[in-house]
């Protein structure tokens, strides 16, 4: 059986649409649809039944996917790897978010430099990240959003709770209990520090905790909650930020939390791979390290 149609069937498998895998494997749709129906052909079993929006496998096609699917990921694996590696050396290939990648992610697998793996990071918004994986340019993707579809699946990893900080001047002129006396309205003429012009941190934590949506534009546009933090800390504003990254300038008086809500905001990050890599031993042993460490992150 050729291996190149085993290919090309894997990635249908796992894309759940011929355009999709198309597109993954830099093949025209025409040209997968042919190689489908040659493997079909060879087989004498269809292996997956056409819909209006992609394709669903047959029993057949999920008993093949599952048998040829760890193979074919551990071939690629060889390929890529290349020869002139240290015997025993295996690169993992991690995309997510920055700040969480860098100040959770990595020091976590870092512990694993000793037992055999070399880390190669890159840092991106959860579109570009699982979008990277799906196309084979990850082994892991850290993203605040749950992949869809056949080709990626995902295991929550950890929640972060958002609280709502200003520096110490801000918090000064505001005064203790302010906000929870007045509402959001006291915190109209703060300026906003957040990552995007979409205030999407700010947002969520309004949507939440006060039913309502932002009044103010963002004064700060930062593309990094680590530049987030040094604004405020500043004296630019108010921001929202995880506590585990604002948690050293809590404790150090050089920011404040505005408000202690009875359900402070939580954002769940996934931990997502491609559907079947798990079977190759070094992206398994890291993913498996990172919710072990995970279990403490809070």
């Amino acid at each position: 059986m050729d291996l190149a149609l085993l290919r090309t069937f894997v990635t249908v498998h796992r894309a759940g649409s011929f355009t999709r895998a198309a597109a993954l494997l830099g093949l025209s749709q025409p040209a997968v649809t042919s190689q489908i129906r040659i493997l079909e052909r060879q087989l004498g079993r269809p292996l997956f039944l056409r819909q209006a929006r992609g394709v669903t496998p047959t029993t057949i096609g999920d008993e093949l996917a599952q048998r040829a699917a760890p193979h074919l990921d551990a071939l690629v694996e060889i390929t890529e790897s290349g020869f002139g590696e240290e015997a025993g050396i295996r690169t993992l290939h991690l995309a997510g978010p920055p700040e969480f990648t860098s100040l959770r992610a990595l020091p976590a697998l870092t512990r694993l430099i000793p037992h055999g793996l070399a880390l190669r990071a890159s840092f991106g918004s959860a579109e570009e990240t699982l979008g990277g994986l799906a196309a084979g340019h990850h082994d892991l993707a850290i993203a605040t959003a749950r992949p869809r579809g056949r080709l990626l699946s995902a295991t929550p990893l950890c929640d972060e709770e958002h609280v709502l900080v200003a520096g110490v001047r801000w918090a000064a002129r505001l005064g203790p209990g302010a906000l929870r006396h007045t509402g959001p309205r006291v915190l109209e003429a703060v300026p906003v520090v957040e990552v995007h012009e979409s205030l999407p941190l700010v947002t969520r934590y309004w949507a939440s905790v006060f039913d309502t949506k932002p009044a103010a534009a963002a004064t700060v546009v930062a593309p990094d909650l680590r530049a987030v933090l040094a604004a405020v800390v500043a004296g630019a504003g108010l921001a929202v930020l995880p506590r585990y990254l604002c948690e050293t300038a809590l404790e150090q008086g050089e920011v404040v939390a505005l408000l202690d809500p009875p359900v402070p905001p939580l954002r769940t990050y996934f931990l997502a791979v491609r559907t079947g890599t798990l079977g190759l031993p070094h992206i398994a042993r890291a993913q498996d390290w990172l919710l072990r460490a995970a279990a403490d992150w809070s």
